[in-house]
């Protein structure tokens, strides 16, 4: 069982935590995710590690209650326990040898974007950032990325905070105007990684992205999180979640992630807690 130690509502639908996590904080490193089960009955679910701290033994997450997981792990406080928390999987982000990245983080992406920023400028690498959102109501992590970031720049699509635009349209612009990236690193929503390798592509940035796609065990034996990558079939979650973001089959990925939507949608209707279906069953 893992304790949660600290619980913040970054706003009304991401939710921060720390898990107290000795063993997979000792190895952490930016880039790699965890696979996490509320109790015995519950879903296998990736989250990307969003920060450690190896001398307090902790882990952080940030996630989104889009799902009856985490809107599950969302309705817990400190001092709670969580049945699994397993980790570090996957191969950490490539920081070492670059002397200027850009870091696009769109959304609740950003908060896989802050750590990877983090250890670019631990590496030496000048790092430009760019974050958005839909609104400024939105917004995480400012000040988080402003503390490691040597230019930042939030951008909003309705312009009621910072910059009015998408992401893209200021990586664009900087592009446009001769800045001299080693690499690009994209985190968001699979549309915006797309689009943002479509706009370096012309430039020649070398891209990278990380990719979401369905997963259940997070050691490459079950093959639910194949994707295609420069016409070869890859497994997210041993050979990633990070790729080159030009060579990504972004249709099969959006549709593969699609596959059980309308399954998820129904669960979140007919879910009931099992303490109140048992309560239900002795009135009855």
């Amino acid at each position: 069982m893992y304790k949660i130690v600290c619980k913040k509502e970054l706003n009304a639908a991401v939710t921060y935590m720390e898990i107290e996590a000795p063993f997979v904080a000792r190895k952490a490193k930016a880039g790699q995710f965890i696979i996490f089960r509320v109790d015995d009955k519950s879903e296998r679910v990736p989250l990307t590690i969003a920060g450690y701290d190896r001398e307090k033994g902790t882990v952080a997450i940030i996630f989104q209650k889009v799902g009856l997981s985490t809107e599950m792990l969302g309705a817990m406080n400190e001092g709670d326990y969580i049945q699994d928390f397993v980790g570090p999987l996957g191969k950490p982000t490539e920081v070492e040898g670059k002397k200027h990245v850009c870091v696009v983080g769109g959304g609740v992406g950003c908060a896989i974007a802050l750590p990877a920023a983090r250890a670019f400028k631990e590496a030496g690498a000048v790092v430009d950032v760019i974050i958005g959102f839909r609104t400024k109501d939105i917004v995480i992590l400012e000040e988080e990325f402003r503390a490691c970031a040597d230019n930042l720049y939030l951008m909003t699509d309705d312009g009621s905070y910072g910059e009015k635009g998408f992401g893209t349209v200021k990586l664009q612009a900087l592009l446009e105007a001769g800045t001299q990236y080693d690499e690009v690193l994209a985190i968001g929503p699979i549309p915006m990684m797309k689009f943002v390798c479509k706009t370096t592509e012309p430039f020649g940035v070398k891209t990278i992205v990380s990719l979401n796609p369905i997963m259940v065990d997070g050691t490459g034996m079950c093959g639910g999180c194949r994707v295609t990558v420069g016409g070869e079939v890859k497994f997210a979650c041993v050979d990633g979640p990070e790729f080159d973001g030009h060579l990504v089959d972004y249709a099969e990925l959006m549709n593969r992630n699609s596959t059980y939507r309308e399954r998820e949608a129904q669960t979140r209707e007919t879910h009931k807690c099992r303490m109140q279906k048992l309560a239900e069953d002795l009135i009855k």
